[in-house]
């Protein structure tokens, strides 16, 4: 995955906010990588220009070799998701569904997965985040932990090249964080899941092969 010179520019009413700027960043296969920063950094804004969220103003970003500028929204959301997976600080999970409806979700998106496959993919994914007990909880009834590994498991089943994970502590207690922590650590050495994170954790940053420090949009060195 490859960032060129990626620049971005928000107009709230006369005025431009320059969110980022002349950023260039190459990720490896299989990297466990942190984006660290203050609020206002720029950070969060990289995240969703990596995962297709929001798109570049300026320069370009290329997964497996492909630019993504310009592509169709309905392209986008394709590569969404069979080629990214994302862990949200808030979890985002379908409050109406149960731990193995939320994982299976966006397999039933995926063509070319068959019922099948789709089930032992969230039985797997479920044993490994540790919760087939609580495959049929609904995420009220999960702590925030295991809400967490149910938002890891969902993003793991599509087989996704890299995961983007956006200050995914930031909502759990420190014990509970390190083993979350642990868990995508074990995955990316496991798997060889490319791990991407937004992240104020200094636990983060040191379990990280690299630390990329933003300030007011730009990389420092």
């Amino acid at each position: 995955m490859e960032v060129c010179r990626a620049g971005k520019e928000y107009v709230l009413g006369k005025q431009t906010v320059v969110a980022l700027q002349d950023v260039s960043l190459t990720v490896s296969r299989g990297e466990f990588m942190a984006l660290a920063g203050p609020s206002g950094s720029g950070k969060s804004t990289l995240l969703n220009l990596i995962g297709c969220i929001d798109t570049p103003s300026t320069g370009t970003i290329r997964i497996k070799g492909q630019d993504v500028s310009g592509r169709t929204a309905d392209e986008l959301a394709d590569l969404r998701l069979n080629t990214l997976g994302f862990v949200f600080q808030t979890f985002n999970l379908l409050p109406v569904l149960s731990a193995w409806e939320n994982v299976e979700f966006p397999l039933q998106q995926q063509r070319g997965v068959d019922k099948n496959t789709r089930q032992e993919r969230v039985a797997h994914y479920l044993k490994v985040v540790g919760l087939e007990r609580f495959a049929h909880h609904r995420p009220n009834e999960l702590s925030g932990g295991q809400r967490q590994r149910v938002a890891i498991a969902r993003a793991l089943a599509t087989h996704p090249g890299i995961v983007l994970a956006d200050e995914p502590t930031a909502n759990l207690d420190h014990r509970t964080g390190e083993s979350i922590l642990q868990l995508m650590k074990d995955l990316n050495r496991e798997e060889g899941t490319t791990f991407i994170f937004s992240t104020h954790d200094r636990r983060v940053m040191e379990m990280a092969d690299r630390v990329i420090e933003l300030a007011d949009g730009k990389i420092t060195e």
